[in-house]
């Protein structure tokens, strides 16, 4: 194929990612909820996945600091492998179905979490092992997954099933998979951030100030929500720290 004809014939099969998701969102919804609920008394959210999907469910997590405040435990990612796998991959690790329990085990895993495992086939043995475990300890679980009737789904409570259909390239779910993963998880991370209250409006008021961008960002958005100059927010910012505590702090 030309060049251009590759290009198109990708972002055609990308059009459809959206439309996949908008038929799961009844069950996206249900797993936003009752992860919120979970989370809202002390849970926590846990991604398990296998190459791609890991390194999705690990960035997706990684993220959620710095954009909400959210501490670090709060939502974890857990990839087969090991932390090792997110740049290289491990030989056989997404095939050990007691892999995702054993990883676990640090966190000491109870019945106030929840336990997401993200695979595109839906017949990853590590996400699926994770699961059957989980579930063994009365612990919530849902997934993603690229196909119907998957054995991952068989063992989420909320099973979201993003059907996007052959690959452009035969079975690199890096590519659509990946994109639904991805969005879903956008998703679900920040509906639940959102109903935690890590917002006001659609502001980023507890996220961390961690270069000059968000130093800029974070001035601007205090003098958009209280009557103050450039001077006098950067002020506030530096004494204390985040957005949300400037503007409760803040006597006119």
């Amino acid at each position: 194929m030309p060049t251009r004809q590759i290009l198109e014939g990708i972002n055609q099969e990308d059009h459809l990612v959206p439309q996949a998701i908008a038929k799961a969102i009844d069950t996206i919804e249900l797993a936003v909820e009752h992860i919120a609920d979970k989370m809202k008394q002390g849970g926590r959210l846990f991604y398990l996945g296998a190459g791609t999907s890991g390194r999705l469910g690990v960035v997706d997590a990684s993220e959620l600091p710095p954009t909400f405040g959210a501490d670090p435990n709060w939502v974890v990612g857990l990839i087969a492998g090991g932390d090792g796998a997110i740049r290289t991959a491990v030989e056989f690790a997404e095939d050990d179905k007691n892999g995702a329990w054993r990883d676990l085990q640090s966190y000491q895993p109870n019945k106030g979490d929840v336990i997401l495992g993200i695979a595109a086939s839906g017949t990853t043995p590590y996400v699926i092992g994770g699961l059957q475990k989980a579930r063994q300890e009365g612990i919530s679980t849902a997934c993603i997954v690229c196909n119907e009737n998957s054995p991952v789904a068989k063992e989420a409570d909320f099973p979201i099933e993003v059907i996007v259909g052959p690959e452009f390239i035969t079975g690199s779910t890096r590519m659509k998979a990946g994109t639904a993963q991805k969005l879903v998880l956008n998703m679900i991370s920040t509906a639940v951030m959102v109903k935690l209250g890590r917002v006001k409006g659609n502001k980023m008021v507890d996220m961390q100030m961690n270069n000059n961008k968000l130093v800029d960002r974070a001035i601007r958005m205090l003098m958009q929500e209280i009557p103050i100059d450039a001077h006098q927010a950067k002020a506030l910012i530096e004494q204390y720290g985040s957005v949300r505590k400037a503007m409760e702090n803040y006597q006119a």
